[in-house]
């Protein structure tokens, strides 16, 4: 089913590349000697399809380091979140190890009368198991 989505998505897409490629395969000359544009000592002459196709993938790298570097409070603050729950858990195996042995002791044999029976279970004044 994945596949059939991405091939629904990426068909059309190509489609329109091939589509505009044809149609701006006219030559222009980029060039980057902003003194001298008659003839430019750094040019570079290219189909037009491939300028503007490079231009666009330019555009959407520098949009994906913009919205990086804003969202660089939002990564600090959950690794933050993150070592702290991962100290809270430490803190509460710690506490449990810790009250383990305390919950699990056995009932001393000459207080077992008094608790309402003979074996190591409690029981309550109805003979309830506590």
């Amino acid at each position: 089913m994945r596949k059939f989505f991405t091939a629904l998505v990426v068909i059309p897409v190509a489609v329109v590349f091939l589509i505009f490629a044809v149609a701006n395969r006219r030559m222009v000359t980029v060039s980057f000697d902003p003194f001298n544009s008659a003839d430019p000592s750094l040019g570079v002459t290219l189909p037009l399809f491939i300028v503007i196709i490079i231009v666009a993938m330019l555009g959407v790298i520098a949009g994906g380091v913009a919205t990086w570097f804003r969202q660089r409070h939002w990564r600090r603050a959950a690794r933050q979140h993150e070592a702290e729950v991962r100290d809270v858990r430490q803190q509460l195996a710690q506490l449990q190890a810790d009250n383990a042995p305390r919950r699990a002791a056995p009932v001393a044999p000459a207080l077992l009368p008094y608790l309402g029976g003979t074996d190591t279970a409690m029981r309550d004044k109805h003979g309830a198991t506590l």
